[in-house]
């Protein structure tokens, strides 16, 4: 895999990681976890799904840590 793919799934982590930061600043909170949308935010669904392709480097089955 080559570094612009890695460089790929760094930059929307971090896309997603300051929208989620927004979002929480925007609401008072430190976390999602107070927030009454936990579960169906959509947010929250697009931070969670690119860590876990940062992680596994869109590969399918899993990720190494």
């Amino acid at each position: 895999m080559s570094m612009q793919e890695l460089s790929k799934f760094e930059q929307a982590l971090d896309v997603a990681l300051a929208s989620l930061q927004n979002c929480q600043k925007e609401r008072g909170l430190k976390s999602c976890t107070n927030c009454e949308q936990l579960l169906d935010c959509p947010t929250r669904n697009a931070y969670i799904q690119a860590v876990y392709n940062s992680m596994s480097k869109g590969e399918t089955g899993g990720f190494e840590f």
